[in-house]
């Protein structure tokens, strides 16, 4: 395993996102092998795994903390807290400097550990004073209770603003072929303050796998039920992206999957993907793409096609939650 920087944190150029393990993706892996996967990962070379309290809610901490326990010390651990309210809050219980302390204190709990190496704001309301959570959050860093945080989804401007209160270590933000929105503004701006960049989704939810097509079935809690680009339709309007993708890994004796994080980390090195696994020989494939090397040729080829090509359907928060609220299983 290859290993890069996100500001003062080191860590596996490839990392694991932990959602899928408690929802999101249909039927979930029994705990015993969901924990047997991660441990697995790790023995891989992974030394970064990604889970949030919302996340189930809270029972992918705790199956995370169970999972990493025996190498706690060793790995780099990231969760999030929600901006948004619970059933019995209001948003400026939650959105204060003691919601933020009892999201933490719940956090330490469930992940069964003293510090959380990287905590994020999950999603940043576009009315909040970035600022004032900020400098909540330099609060606990100095307590020792956080080592570092981070923005998800969040604004350039919102970024900058945070970032002069309390540094930040990373910007989590959904990122990959298919969704590049934020290499205009956001991208560019982590790079300049020195600030780590973490996509979530790399491989569009699946899609760039090239493992699902048109009639695949999603059920129950499966968020691909309201990402518009698995419709029918948009699944066949974005083949040319697939085709492209199979093209380069057949001369690269790779899979479409791994020339998806290979062009990522080609480009940006200071970003670090946590693709979801959920079977032993995803967690190989998408680790392994941190060993398929691009040629600057090959990378430049990508991004030429990449701009010729119109990706149909996207992922959106507002999407999913029509999906309404869907307890793990």
């Amino acid at each position: 395993m290859k290993y890069r920087k996100l500001r003062d944190l080191e860590v596996s150029a490839v990392g694991m996102g932990c959602m899928g393990f408690s929802h999101g993706y249909g039927a979930l892996p029994p705990e015993e092998d969901a924990i047997k996967m991660i441990r697995y990962a790790y023995e891989k070379g992974c030394t970064f795994f990604d889970t949030a309290e919302n996340y189930g809610p809270f029972v992918n901490e705790e199956l995370v903390g169970k999972a990493v326990k025996p190498f706690r010390d060793k790995i780099i651990l990231a969760t999030k807290f929600s901006p948004f309210t619970q059933p019995t809050q209001t948003a400026k219980e939650k959105l204060s400097r003691e919601g933020i302390r009892e999201a933490v204190e719940g956090s330490l709990k469930r992940l069964q550990t003293d510090y959380i190496d990287l905590y994020y704001e999950h999603r940043v309301p576009l009315d909040s004073n970035v600022e004032d959570v900020a400098g909540w959050i330099g609060e606990l860093i100095q307590e020792g209770k956080i080592r570092g945080w981070g923005q998800s989804q969040s604004t350039e401007e919102q970024i900058r603003k945070a970032h002069a209160v309390t540094p930040l270590t990373a910007i989590q933000s959904e990122y990959s072929m298919m969704e590049r929105m934020f290499e205009k503004d956001v991208i560019p701006a982590c790079k300049e303050l020195n600030i780590g960049f973490v996509p979530f989704s790399p491989l569009a939810s699946g899609f760039l796998s090239g493992k699902y097509n048109k009639n695949t079935q999603y059920k129950g809690d499966d968020v691909r039920r309201a990402i518009t680009r698995f419709i029918p339709e948009n699944v066949e309007k974005n083949q040319p992206l697939l085709d492209m993708l199979n093209d380069i890994a057949n001369t690269k004796n790779s899979t479409p999957a791994q020339i998806s994080l290979a062009w990522m980390l080609h480009k940006y090195d200071f970003l670090s993907p946590i693709p979801g696994m959920r079977k032993f020989e995803r967690i190989d494939e998408n680790l392994g793409a941190a060993d398929v090397e691009l040629t600057q040729s090959e990378f430049e080829n990508i991004e030429k096609e990449l701009d010729k090509i119109t990706i149909y359907g996207n992922r959106t928060d507002e999407d999913i939650q029509k999906m309404g609220y869907v307890r793990a299983q």
